[in-house]
């Protein structure tokens, strides 16, 4: 096997639960209204570090879709799916686009911060 090269994004990020490869910029956003097995699943432009499993037949509440399952490409978790044919004329706008489901994704915008413990002064330095 080949070294594995891994895409980073700069700005906000949706990353990989799991490994924190980057997947997605903010800004490929489309809709927060989907839903998947574990919950909430997010409707994107583009992704980054996946790689797309078998094409299948998926009858999902919208219609049947041809769809393929991504996986991480760092740690191999399946991180959503890629709708590549939508049955139903008014569901064409999904083709080419991406599911990220969200219960397998941390957003970027979580801010790492350490507090000091350390004591500045004390009530024996006033004396």
């Amino acid at each position: 096997m080949g070294r594995l090269y891994l895409v980073k994004l700069d700005g906000r990020t949706y990353s990989c639960r799991i490994c924190d490869s980057h997947l997605a910029l903010f800004g490929e956003l489309i809709s927060k209204s989907f839903h998947c097995g574990k919950g909430k699943a997010y409707l994107f432009n583009t992704v980054v570090n996946v790689y797309a499993g078998p094409l299948e037949e998926r009858l999902m509440t919208t219609g049947l879709h041809t769809v393929a399952d991504i996986f991480c490409n760092c740690c191999g978790q399946i991180v959503g799916w890629k709708y590549e044919a939508a049955h139903e004329k008014i569901q064409k706008y999904k083709e080419g686009k991406f599911i990220l489901e969200r219960a397998r994704m941390r957003d970027g915008d979580v801010t790492n911060f350490a507090i000091d413990t350390n004591t500045v002064g004390s009530d024996a330095d006033d004396v």
